[in-house]
């Protein structure tokens, strides 16, 4: 959604913070849970931690990792989170044309369903392969 937006519109605001925190949670897992990442190797950092939605519900205690660890860890998250959206920003500029119809869809109804984004690229592929 942020990539969307800043290439629809250059600016970013606040409409994508959703994304923004589930795409980090999810490479925070990816580093400190499941080991996936070169910098910390295979070893997984995380105590048992409560989930964004119940994180003020539980306590957190000390985290099982030294500061230095901590400092890597934050660089690897942001790295995967940046490379994700240099990513992102990629696929939509080269489909530019299905995200400018699905915008133009989205401002006239709110929402698209999976199928009906599933119709437009559909519908947007064979019309690419009839130009060419």
């Amino acid at each position: 959604g942020r990539a969307a937006e800043s290439l629809m519109s250059g600016d970013i605001s606040t409409g994508a913070a959703d994304d923004l925190a589930k795409a980090t949670d999810i490479a925070r897992h990816m580093v400190l849970s499941y080991g996936m990442t070169t910098e910390l190797g295979q070893v997984s950092y995380q105590a048992d931690t409560p989930t964004m939605l119940d994180i003020n519900l539980v306590e957190r205690g000390p985290r099982p990792y030294s500061d230095p660890t901590a400092a890597v860890a934050d660089r690897a998250v942001r790295d995967l989170v940046d490379g994700a959206y240099v990513r992102a920003r990629a696929i939509l500029l080269d489909r530019r044309e299905v995200l400018e119809h699905a915008t133009t869809q989205l401002l006239a109804k709110e929402s698209l369903s999976g199928d009906e984004l599933r119709a437009l690229l559909a519908e947007r592929a064979t019309a690419s392969a009839s130009a060419a």
